[in-house]
This record gives C-alpha cells, structure tokens and sequence, in this order.
C-alpha cells in the first residue's frame, strides 16, 4: 500500500514516541503498522526514514510484546514472515528454500546468551565449544542465484523470504557472478546460492559524481545504489553501476539423484571455500570469513572488525555467525522469521534521524563562514551527536535542508557527523528556509564570495573569531605541535586577556598560569617546555601555521625547500612561486598579500625575537634523489587493496625510491602497482597497453625489498 504526507508524519512521530517508552498490549497493533510502514520504506522505496538500530529496537519491542502475550499474535504480524521487497515490476519466483532474516545481537553479552541457547537447543553440554563461522553483514542488497547443469538459470531478489523478483538479466551483467561454473565435478546438478550485491565505496563516488554531471539525482549511499541497480528496467543501467556480488551460502545443492550433498560437504566453511573454487567472490578465508572455535573467538573477531570497518573498500554494518557444522545446524533448525543457528552482531550505529532545530554560522581562521546544524541529541557511533557542519551555502542549497526538518544524519569514519539528506516526506509546512548571512556575524563585515570558491568569507583580517581560530590552528597538532595546548586552554587563555594575537603565545606569564585553577607549577612548566620545543620547528610548520589561505601543508613543505629564512617571502613576486611545481597563482597572490601586510611582517619579526625559529632547517631542505635510485623520473600509482602495508607506506617507499605519485589513468603515467579487487584503473591501463603493470610483490622488488 501507498501512505498519504499525514499518515508518513504521524508514523514517523509514534515510532520516535514508541522508541523511547515502554509499551503495553494495547500498542501492539499500532506498533505493527509502524514496522510495516518501515518495511515499506526501506525495502520497496529504499528511503528509510529511520536508522536501522531503530528498526530493530521497534521489532524488537513486538517481539517481546507477543511473546508476552501470544494470543494476541495475528499471521499477518511481521514477525510472522520476512520482510518483503516485493514490487509489481518484476516476475515473481519462489526460491528453492527460503531466505530468511537474522536475529539480531548488539554486544558480547548478547552473543554469549545466543551461544548458550545454541547448546540447549543442540543438547549439547553448557560447557562445549561449537564451532562458527563469522563473516562480514555486508549493506546491499540480498540475492539468490540459482545453477543447473552449472550454468546461470535465474537470478532473484530475497522478496518475502519465499518469493523474490526474477532479475536475470541484471544480474548477468554483473560480471563477479559466473555464467557457468563447474559444479558437476562436484557431484552437484542444482544449487541455489545466497549473496550480496554491492557496490565500493570508491566506486560509489564515482558513479555520483557521473550522475552529478548528467543532472541525475544522487544516490543517498552505496546500499541504496546497490538494490535500486538490481531492479533497474534496463540491464545497461545495472552494468552502470559496476555492483559486486559476494556470494556467503550455498543454500540448496542436491545430485543428479536429486539427493542434498551434506553428507559430502559438511560445514557451512566448506562450502564456501568450493564455491571460491568454483570462482566466485567469497569472503576471504582467515581475513573477512574465520572459523572461529568458542564463543570468545567470534566476540575477538567481530570486535576487531568494529575498529576497522571503515578501512574496508565495501559497506558492511556488521558481523554473521552461523554453527559451521550442516548436521547441527538441521538440528538447531529454524524459527519462521530466522535460522536459530546463526545471528548477526550488529556494529554500533552510524545513522540516524534528528530534527534541525538551528544554525549557527561560525567564522573560521581565514574568514570562511561554515554554518552549523544543531539537532537534536542523537546517539550515534557511540557519542552522542548535537551538531553538525552544513559546509556552505551550495550544500545546503542542493540538499534543501531547511530549519525544521527531520534529517538523516551519519557519522563518517565514526568520527565527523555529515547530514545525508532531508526527508522531504516527513515536512508539515512549517519548515523554513535557511538564510544565509549577508554579513560577517561577529564583525558585521559584508561578506564575499571569490570566484571558483564554494565559501563566503569575512574579509576582515582583524575580526576577532578568525584570530581565535588562527591561534587554535598555530597551536595544532599539524602546525607548530604545542603538546598540551589545546583548543579549550587557547579559548580559556583568550577570554582572560592573554592571547590576542599569534606572539602572545611565546610571551606567556607562566606563574599566572600555575596560579590558573586545574593547572599548577607543574602543568605551567609542561607547557612553557612544550612551547619552548615548538620555536625550534622547521619553519614549514611555521608557514602553514600563519593560516594563509590556501597555503596546505604542502605548499608550506615546497616554500621552506626554496627559502633561506621565512621574510625572504616578502621579496618574492609572483613567478618567483610558479615556477615551483604544484603552485599556482592562487596561492601566490595569497602569500604576496600576505607578506606585504606590514602589521603582518612586524608579528613575525616580533616571534623571531622571542626565539621562534625562522631559518630554513635540515627538515626543510629537499632531500636529494639520487638518479640512479631505482624509480628515478617515473610516475607511479597504486589501485586495490595492498596486503602487506597501507598505501600510504607504499607510495612513502615509492617517492623515496624516486618516483612521483599521481591518481589518475593517462598516457603518462609509467606504472600501475594492483593489489586485491583492482577495478576500472587496472582495466583502462590494460587498454592504453604502454603502461608497466606490476603486483605489490614486484614492486617491492623494484624498489630493492
């Protein structure tokens, strides 16, 4: 069924009600109706409108619910049956067993519990160790692929558990998923296999950024790509979108005689592992799939990958563990809704929804305005999230956010909270829209936007929120690295008078300091040493900790290789920075301004004489690459995932080696170093033909390790 604004808005307000408040029988239809109207958004429009933990709180809530009270349960109830993301658009097919849901689990204690049920459920000792199975929960969409006399005969979504969409055509497109593998030397004639279609996060951007250029509308998120592609009308749109299938279970597998080869394959790790003979993409053995041998292992495993989910190329929102044995597995059996031998270990949330109520507009330490959403507290990743950066006006214009929306908020890498979208279905009429200032909020300048910039910026060098911010910045980690010296103790030592410009920071009154509640003689003279430390920096951070626009970190690494001492800047005309690579005349107008401003000369020359370093240093100075280092004049780029080190650490060998890292495909690119699940660089290489193709194993032997 379809549900009018009204309806949308009083279930999305009822299921935030029902999340936070105990429930009695009387909800327990009201409750229903609410799961089914998530259900409908997030499998048949794929627009969720709240988090998925928040699902699981609510079905959970009627589980317990019926559970209680058991005669209260209806056959229609979704607990009664799997989810469905079934449309009209598609032919209907019935898998050959079904495909159902998962219980869910959501820390240690949960899974001990489980293991526990697990061994009375097998009449098993409580102090056993069985033997499971964990592998990654991956975030796409759900397939099952069936083979006769090992060719591709059907593809299907999971549907309702029991029926699924016939999708084949898209999924021959899809070109992880074999069109004939050799399952009869295998002793098997039909199978049914269970997977996930997905698509790399970096593909993800890809593809975006190629619908952003078309004037398509983007996609929220890499699972929403990925179950739309699977039920595009044309095939060619589904190619477009370079999906992956990873294939987790064979589901059903019987003989020429019709007969299931448990008896031949026993355990759920052994088939996967055929299966990955046979070609398919698999969890890898002893890196994403493990068999672990007692409940603590799998709690080991599925924690470690918590830590290190967002380093995956792929989106996965938590763990699977099913009993690695078949036979105990058919003795465990099944619930309608789940298999009782298996669950999912769920990660800590990284959406949710919340209600802007604000935004405050911040100036920034080069005058940038960043506008700032406050929400309402929403935990998230495991902090709780209030605000979050709408970046500038362009973002807040193409995701027409507006005050009072209910929106999806993220937290990117578990660390920066990022609105992903409004939800246009949820709005009253009462929003509004966000005005952006005219002028400067703190010093009331008018505000301006520079060509080719997406911010508007105080021009007001003086303005006292861009000289907060620049001490803030000069004090960081990446700047000048004063230990100690954080964000709070500048904005404490601001508002008692004792820093108004960059050289108060070097002319401290250390005893007032120790007089300061919560620091003390000794935490005063920790910080004067720090300080002390930081005037002997290479003046590369000394440059970048001037906050001039657009001078990075790098640009602050070029210019100290080419000066003596920081004023010799003042001198310089603008091709004196151009004809240094990799700096355009942006950046030179910047720093030109910058070192002509007399007030800014007589703040530098004041730090020089309380002992801040200003000459170039042996950090500063280029270091020599020999020519006949063995990558000397060669561009280089690395693409998949690298096994025995970060890229990071290779293109560190690779530039001391001599070469030059580049991140594009061209004609002039001299070497293509693949690692695991190499994509489109590695084919468009093979296509150009002129370029050197190696693997992480060879390239370390090109570079003598």
């Amino acid at each position: 069924m379809k549900y009018s604004t009204a309806l949308q808005q009083t279930f999305f307000q009822t299921s935030k009600q029902f999340l936070s408040q105990s429930l009695a029988v009387k909800d327990i239809e009201v409750l229903r109706d609410l799961i089914r109207y998530h259900e409908w958004r997030y499998y048949t429009l794929n627009e969720p409108v709240i988090s998925d933990t928040e699902y699981d709180q609510l079905y959970k809530k009627l589980q317990a619910l019926e559970a209680a009270h058991p005669e209260t349960v209806t056959l229609d109830s979704p607990t009664q049956r799997v989810s469905s993301d079934l449309t009209e658009d598609f032919l209907s097919v019935e898998h050959l067993v079904p495909m159902r849901s998962l219980e869910n689990s959501y820390n240690q204690e949960d899974l001990k519990e489980w293991d526990e049920q697990v061994k009375k459920m097998a009449n098993l000792p409580a102090d056993t160790d069985i033997q499971y199975v964990v592998e990654p929960k991956f975030d796409g969409g759900s397939i099952a692929l069936v083979y006769e006399n090992d060719y591709l005969t059907r593809a299907a979504t999971r549907g309702n558990g029991t029926f699924g969409e016939e999708i084949t055509a898209n999924a021959r497109t899809i070109t992880s998923i074999p069109l004939k593998a050799a399952f009869q030397e295998n002793g098997i004639v039909k199978a049914e296999l269970r997977g996930e279609v997905l698509i790399r996060k970096d593909v993800f951007q890809k593809v975006n950024l190629e619908r952003e250029a078309e004037g398509l509308t983007l996609f929220a998120n890499p699972r929403n790509a990925a179950t739309g592609g699977l039920r595009t009308k044309d095939p060619k749109d589904t190619a477009k979108r370079q999906m992956e299938a990873f294939i987790y279970q064979l589901g059903y597998a019987v003989d020429s005689q019709n007969k299931t080869v448990i008896d031949t394959i026993s355990t759920h790790n052994d088939a996967v592992q055929l299966l990955d003979n046979l070609g398919f993409k698999v969890p890898k053995s002893g890196i994403e799939r493990k068999v672990c041998e007692n409940i603590q292992a799998v709690i080991d495993f599925c924690q470690m990958w918590e830590t290190q989910r967002e380093q995956y190329p792929y989106e996965i929102d938590g763990m699977v563990i099913k009993v690695n044995d078949f036979h105990l597995q058919q003795e465990i059996g099944y619930t309608s809704h789940h298999p009782r031998w298996a669950i999912a270990f769920k990660f800590k949330a990284k959406q949710a929804t919340s209600k802007l109520l604000a935004v405050d507009f911040q100036v920034g330490k080069v005058g940038s305005i960043t506008p700032v959403a406050k929400i309402e507290p929403v935990p998230l990743a495991g902090v709780t999230v209030s605000s979050v950066s709408l970046h500038n006006e362009d973002f807040i214009k193409t995701k027409d956010i507006r005050l009072g929306d209910v929106v999806l908020v993220e937290r990117a890498g578990d660390v920066i909270p990022y609105i992903v979208k409004s939800l246009e279905a949820l709005r009253d009429g009462s929003e509004q829209i966000i005005q952006f200032p005219s002028h400067c909020p703190v010093c009331h300048t008018p505000l301006l936007k520079q060509e080719q910039e997406a911010a508007w910026r105080c021009m007001n060098y003086n303005c006292e929120a861009q000289i907060l911010q620049r001490m803030i910045h000069h004090v960081s980690k990446d700047a000048m690295d004063i230990e100690g010296f954080g964000k709070s103790i500048v904005e404490r030592f601001y508002q008692l008078g004792w820093l108004r410009n960059l050289v108060d920071i070097y002319r401290l009154d250390y005893q007032a300091i120790a007089e300061q509640e919560g620091f003390g003689e000794k935490s005063a003279q920790n910080l004067k040493q720090a300080i002390d430390k930081a005037k002997k920096q290479p003046i590369q951070r000394f440059l970048y900790g001037l906050s001039i626009h657009h001078l990075g970190k790098k640009v602050a690494r070029l210019l100290a290789a080419e000066i003596q001492h920081v004023l010799d800047l003042k001198d310089w005309v603008a091709e004196d920075f151009i004809h240094i690579k990799d700096i355009g005349p942006v950046v030179a107008e910047n720093v030109i301004t910058f070192f002509q401003n007399t007030d800014n000369i007589r703040l530098i020359e004041s730090m020089e004489q309380l002992g801040v370093n200003l000459q170039q240093t042996e950090e500063d100075r280029p270091k020599a690459i020999r020519q006949d280092a063995p990558l000397f004049g060669k561009t280089i780029l690395f693409t998949g995932t690298l096994q025995t080190m970060s890229r990071k650490v290779a293109q560190e060998k690779a530039e001391a080696a001599g070469a030059k890292n580049v991140s594009t495909i061209s004609s002039k690119l001299d070497m293509l170093v693949v690692g695991e699940d190499a994509g489109s660089k590695l084919k468009k290489a093979r296509e150009l033909g002129t370029i050197q193709i190696l693997t992480e194993q060879e390239f370390l032997l090109q570079v003598n390790e």
